[in-house]
């Protein structure tokens, strides 16, 4: 097979291409599936002139690199998604490994294994294509922790690239993948590269929610590395219906321009409609359309109309119907004094609330969704509607912090969600 042909399978085919039509191996033995349990959204590194840094390398050259990601679903096998997305050359990985993940760099010890790739230890990924690697042998618990391990022998740019992950990753010299613990002299940061999914093997087809966002779905506020997001709480309360929940949250995102991500009417096709066994999910878009344009990460952006907006959700709930999906709307939580006092304080003004607000109501009373979840009201201060919630508020009064985020997972009501009870 010629490279070229390899990419164009693997940029055209997306996760769905490998795992939607996993079937058991003989029809004398019980049906196993692929199943989605963890996905990070990649998005488009941005200019070295835009309002926030990248947090990310220029390359990284002869050393290991390992994240850790929390499933939602567990299984008897795992596959790696491993993600060349934005990258301008072919990504050589010159050895990977998977394990459980315990406290700090450290994995449990016997839990360790190599990931392969059509057999082979060592793989080349074209530019802008995704990898699924070969099934390992690692049973995982729902909510179980799993580190994985790339070494990069050759200089490598970022690529697969997220940029708040709210999970500590560690960079280490050297060929390290099979290391217990990294020392203590690897630089740690919070932003994935490569990385970009986790699919387990199950028993019956996948049950997939996804959850499109911004910055709010992507859990900024949250305690990094305590997997507190709204989507990781809603996971949990999933866990006994054997309910994935892929949180497909990209800080800075919006929902009809490009912004810190691709814009969600178009991610939406990737993200969320070529999920296998995506059931529903949940938009919370919005906050960011609104908010950019003249401030600090738009300044020169005319303001968006709630008409604008609304058209936008509208179209949306269109795609979740025609792909027979079921479509939860979160409403736009307040931001009166978000980022008060820092360089990118401008996301508030009251006319910018006015239009939040007529998107709410709209998204309440117009009937273009299966449900919707009142996150306004449930963040929102009484006294004070254009504000959060004091015991909400991470503090830069945009993000909620934990507590905020377990209210929001709590007001998703998973009948309407779901439509009918899932598999129990």
């Amino acid at each position: 097979m010629t490279t070229s042909t390899l990419a164009s399978i693997l940029r055209h085919g997306a996760l769905a291409l490998t795992l939607a039509a996993t079937a058991a191996t003989s029809t004398a033995e019980p049906a196993a599936y692929w199943s989605p349990s963890w996905m990070a959204s990649t998005q488009p590194i941005w200019n070295g002139d835009f309002v926030l840094p990248t947090g990310l390398p220029f390359q990284f050259n002869r050393q290991t690199v390992r994240q850790v990601a929390r499933l939602s679903i567990g299984g008897s096998r795992l596959r790696v998604v491993i993600s060349n997305e934005g990258g301008v050359a072919p990504l050589y990985i010159g050895a990977a490994r998977v394990a459980r993940h315990a406290e700090g760099s450290a994995v449990i010890e016997g839990s360790d294994r190599p990931l392969r790739f059509g057999g082979q230890a060592d793989v080349t990924i074209p530019p802008g294509a995704r990898l699924v690697s070969d099934p390992v042998d690692i049973a995982m618990p729902a909510l179980g922790k799993v580190a994985v391990s790339l070494y990069l022998p050759r200089p490598s740019q970022p690529a697969g690239f997220h940029f708040d992950a709210r999970q500590t990753a560690y960079v280490a010299d050297g060929d390290l993948t099979g290391a217990a613990r990294l020392p203590a002299a690897a630089t740690q940061w919070s932003t994935r590269v490569y990385v970009s999914g986790l699919i387990v093997e199950t028993p019956r087809p996948p049950t997939t929610v996804v959850t499109l966002g911004d910055s709010l779905t992507d859990g900024n506020g949250s305690t990094p590395s305590a997997n507190t997001r709204w989507p990781d709480a809603l996971a949990e309360r999933l866990v006994g219906r054997n309910v994935a929940v892929l949180n497909a949250g990209i800080s800075g995102g919006r929902l009809l321009k490009d912004g810190m991500g691709r814009a969600g009417l178009e991610r939406a096709g990737r993200d969320v409609f070529a999920q296998p066994g995506v059931r529903a999910m949940i938009v919370l878009l919005g906050t960011n359309d609104i908010g950019w344009p003249g401030g600090p990460f738009a300044p020169n952006e005319p303001a968006v109309r709630a008409e604008a907006v609304i058209q936008g959700l509208r179209q949306l709930a269109e795609m979740a119907h025609a792909h027979n999906v079921r479509i939860m709307a979160g409403t736009i939580a307040p931001t009166e004094r978000a980022l008060e006092g820092t360089p990118l304080e401008g996301h508030y003004s009251p006319e910018k609330d006015k239009v939040r607000q007529a998107v709410n109501r709209w998204i309440r009373e117009g009937g273009a969704f299966d449900a919707v979840v009142d996150f306004d009201a449930v963040l929102r201060d009484p006294a004070r509607p254009s504000r959060l919630k004091a015991a909400m508020d991470s503090g830069d009064h945009l993000h909620p912090g934990d507590a905020g985020y377990r209210a929001m997972a709590a007001a998703v009501d998973l009948d309407a969600l779901l439509g009918t009870p899932a598999r129990p």
